[in-house]
């Protein structure tokens, strides 16, 4: 079984813009993170989506953003073409005078859930459709500056996000206009491969160069958790790709995902997502 990080080239390649084919490409999307933002704008089809614990439906003409490190999959029962853009937010971040921090901006929103499927009457209003495609005939064409037009466009694209947000009642905090004065986010691709053993938060707190006191402050301050929940809500991702996509027994699923013994992902399952993971499956 796979990681569910995602590795991107984030140095190399901050922005990617791709067009997706079910009938052409490995499908379902299965559950995997990554530290690009993803935004899809969906030509044809409809897929079930689950991202940030939430299920959602994704229609044709609809768009759908995927804030940083968020667990998402796609799947469906019919084929689905979509067009999606993939970029690193520190690469898009705009230099006006206001220093604008994109990044802490759509952690502020993802703080306060904000929605995040935009409806086909409003991607119209946004122009999201035209946006979309100014990127990729760049990205084909690659004449001279393509790269800085295709950030131009994704930052309008967020920048009309925003409004929209602004309208729905979102207000940015202080704090986004400031940079951080820390950085953990990497840590996460660290847990992520060391899901399947027994491990604890002071050996993370070690990987990230911390004390485990300041390590156990800042965790929740960048994640909304503590680090003992947000392995276990990993732990409970790949429970479900396992009970989604194979027919491994659950004693071998606990052992792989990291869980003490089998009652304790059952126990943990149920008591997060509503059900045994054998109903779970079977209601797949």
């Amino acid at each position: 079984m796979n990681n569910l990080f995602e590795y991107g080239d984030i140095i190399n390649h901050p922005v990617e813009c791709f067009y997706f084919n079910s009938e052409e490409q490995v499908y379902p999307v299965r559950s995997h993170w990554h530290f690009y933002m993803e935004i899809l704008f969906m030509l044809e089809g409809t897929a079930q989506v689950t991202s940030d614990n939430l299920e959602l439906q994704l229609n044709p003409h609809e768009m759908i953003l995927f804030h940083p490190q968020s667990v998402h999959m796609i799947r469906s029962k019919e084929p689905v073409r979509f067009i999606g853009l993939k970029f690193d937010l520190n690469a898009i971040e705009s230099s006006t005078s206001q220093a604008l921090k994109f990044r802490n901006i759509f952690r502020c929103a993802r703080d306060n859930r904000m929605l995040t499927l935009f409806s086909p009457t409003t991607c119209q209003e946004l122009g999201v459709k035209e946006i979309f495609d100014r990127c990729f005939r760049e990205m084909e064409q690659k004449e001279y500056g393509f790269n800085q037009l295709i950030r131009a466009k994704i930052n309008e694209l967020l920048l009309e996000i925003i409004r929209h947000w602004n309208k729905q009642g979102f207000v940015i905090d202080n704090t986004s206009y400031t940079p951080d004065d820390y950085d953990i986010y990497t840590i996460t691709e660290f847990i992520d491969k060391n899901l399947h053993t027994n491990i604890q938060v002071p050996e993370i707190a070690k990987a990230c160069n911390m004390s485990y006191s300041y390590f156990a402050k800042k965790f929740p301050a960048v994640y909304g958790k503590t680090c003992k929940e947000y392995i276990e809500e990993m732990r409970l991702y790949k429970v479900e790709e396992y009970l989604l996509f194979t027919d491994f027994d659950l004693n071998y699923i606990a052992q792989e995902t990291g869980f003490s013994d089998c009652s304790h992902m059952i126990k943990s399952f149920k008591k997060h997502r509503g059900v045994t993971p054998k109903k779970y499956r079977d209601g797949k």
